[in-house]
């Protein structure tokens, strides 16, 4: 299957929020220099992965809507979030976490580089280390 640019993708939606996804694009790159990135349509996104080894982790997403782009991550229930920038945590997939950029606003660069470089150390963490987080988590709160 060949492969949709990213910037083939984006075409459609309007310039601001290409402006906005390419923004969100370059802070995925310098967060995580390794990271692959490839349009996902029928997710209607485009996706990071991150190499582990012998094997690659879905960490992150730029998710353009009409009015807004989305900089998500897989795995954002098991993130810090001290910003408090993570939305998410009241929609069914209880694990995705995501940040809404809207253009116009300010977009938070170096809060979103942390965030995003968390969410490659997460995503490469063993299915065991993850749980062992979610234990930790669930601990926590109780």
């Amino acid at each position: 299957m060949e492969r949709i640019p990213s910037e083939a993708f984006l075409v459609g939606y309007p310039e601001r929020i290409q402006a906005q996804a390419a923004v969100l694009r370059a802070i995925v790159r310098r967060a995580v220099p390794d990271a692959i990135e490839a349009v996902r349509p029928g997710w209607r996104l485009i996706g990071y992965d991150v190499p582990t080894g012998r094997r690659m982790a879905y960490f992150a997403y730029v998710a353009p809507e009409p009015k807004h782009v989305h900089l998500g991550f897989e795995h954002g229930f098991l993130m810090a979030d001290p910003g408090g920038l993570l939305e998410g945590a009241h929609l069914r997939l209880r694990k995705v976490r995501y940040v809404t950029s809207r253009p116009g606003h300010p977009i938070p660069e170096a809060a979103l580089e942390a965030l995003t470089h968390e969410a490659a150390r997460i995503a490469a963490l063993s299915r065991e280390e993850r749980f062992a987080l979610v234990m930790d988590r669930e601990a926590d709160e109780s």
